[in-house]
């Protein structure tokens, strides 16, 4: 079987070839040379050190001894440290957006690709146990047909060899879309809108989670996701995405 779905793999190949997701230039997987070159990471050296948010010059001259938000300075998130893989106003906005609007979900295995690199980076000296992709309500994952954070765990996971677990966390409550709210709105929108799910305490107790989504913006649903794998039993929770915007 395997011999003859690579055989009908390389006819299909022949007949439509692979294009580039970004220019649409041949090539052999979903993402060409060129475009891969143009995805550029986030210089960490500009970041919070806690939430990785780029930081203002206010910020950076607050007298603090390390880089570190406003917001993370007086109020630490419930997740130990968050990283994304790239800036979203670019080719990798594109990329997701791709994932998340136009059911280009074979694209979750390119996206991961950058985010893998961008874990060794940030997070290559801890251990981590389990990745937990950030759930959709069931109402908006009917809808779309599948939930591209848990796709992303998934590829992610597989890059890492490590278990990918899209049972441990529920969204509740259908909350309204994000996109027009400052930080302190995102935060009371996602207030209660998780919840652990039934018998994850057990899978949970004493290890430490990579979170994951496809966007980071204030980081209020990494937030409150974290809140709830911590109060579940886990000892430490990361927090990775694909872009931030």
């Amino acid at each position: 079987m395997n011999v003859v779905s690579a055989a009908g793999s390389r006819v299909l190949d022949l007949l439509f070839p692979p294009a580039c997701a970004l220019c649409g230039a041949a090539c052999e997987g979903h993402l060409c040379d060129a475009c891969a070159a143009s995805v550029r990471p986030r210089d960490p050296r500009l970041c919070c050190r806690v939430c990785g948010k780029t930081l203002i010059p206010d910020d950076r001259a607050a007298g603090s001894l390390e880089p570190l938000c406003r917001r993370c300075r007086t109020e630490p998130p419930a997740f130990a440290l968050a990283r994304s893989a790239a800036t979203f106003h670019g080719p990798m906005g594109t990329l997701v957006h791709k994932l998340k609007y136009a059911k280009a979900t074979w694209l979750a295995g390119t996206v991961a690709r950058f985010m893998a690199q961008c874990f060794r980076d940030a997070y290559g000296a801890e251990r981590v146990d389990l990745v937990c992709p950030v759930p959709l309500h069931p109402a908006k994952e009917l809808a779309r047909g599948y939930n591209q954070a848990a796709l992303l765990a998934a590829a992610l996971g597989e890059r890492l060899s490590l278990p990918a677990r899209a049972d441990l966390l529920l969204r509740v409550r259908d909350t309204a879309t994000q996109t027009r709210m400052d930080a302190d709105e995102r935060r009371v929108n996602v207030r209660g809108a998780f919840a652990a799910a039934p018998g994850a305490a057990a899978r949970l107790a004493g290890k430490t989670v990579l979170l994951v989504d496809d966007v980071m913006t204030t980081g209020a649903t990494f937030g409150a996701c974290a809140a709830v794998l911590r109060d579940a039993g886990a000892v430490r929770v990361l927090a990775l995405s694909a872009a931030r915007d």
